[in-house]
């Protein structure tokens, strides 16, 4: 078959012979394969960096509740100034994620004289729009962890994790860890205004 004769056949017989053309064709495959893998790619690579960065968020939480309560647990006696610069120290354990976003309760909760098991709050204060817990409320802590007329510093913090990827897929993820720690150098952390 001459090139005169391939170009007076119909369209249909054209397009079926550049479709067996390019199937003989190795760069074809090739460039098939490469359009069907390039988005799974594309969405595991981001999938990784959003659940990393997640679980780096989420350590990074623990790690605030945990030097927040490590820190008012070595004090005798704490201000509002001490309470400030802990939640201020405790919040740069965040950086580089946003720490506006971030919720912390510290409170000191006293065991009874007579019952280990009846524990209530003995101060509370709170930061980042979180709610500090009221004076002489109970308080429901593990079991164990009091012994009658003991104390135990208490730390809550909240995190609103919003990934600047998946945004619109998941929304904000709500990270929350709460930390016990007893006081080191007397029975009980005391709050002076």
């Amino acid at each position: 078959m001459t090139i005169s004769s391939k170009m007076n056949r119909p369209v249909l017989y054209r397009l079926s012979d550049f479709a067996c053309s390019m199937l003989r064709d190795p760069r074809g495959m090739v460039a098939v394969e490469f359009a069907l893998i390039v988005p799974v790619m594309i969405t595991l690579y981001f999938g990784t960096i959003e659940t990393t960065n997640a679980m780096t968020a989420a350590r990074r939480v623990t790690n605030v509740a945990q030097t927040a309560a490590d820190l008012t647990a070595q004090v005798t006696t704490v201000s509002t100034s001490d309470l400030d610069d802990i939640f201020s120290a405790s919040t740069a354990i965040l950086s580089p994620f946003p720490t506006n976003v971030v919720k912390i309760t510290v409170t000191s909760v006293v065991a009874s004289a007579s019952n280990a098991n009846t524990t209530t709050v003995a101060w509370s204060k709170a930061y980042g729009g979180s709610t500090a817990r009221s004076t002489n409320a109970a308080v429901t802590l593990p079991a164990g962890l009091t012994t009658v007329g003991s104390s135990v510093i208490m730390v809550e913090v909240t995190y609103t994790y919003t990934s600047p990827i998946a945004e619109f897929i998941t929304g904000p993820i709500t990270m929350s860890e709460v930390a016990y720690l007893k006081p080191r150098r007397s029975v009980s952390v005391a709050f002076s205004s």
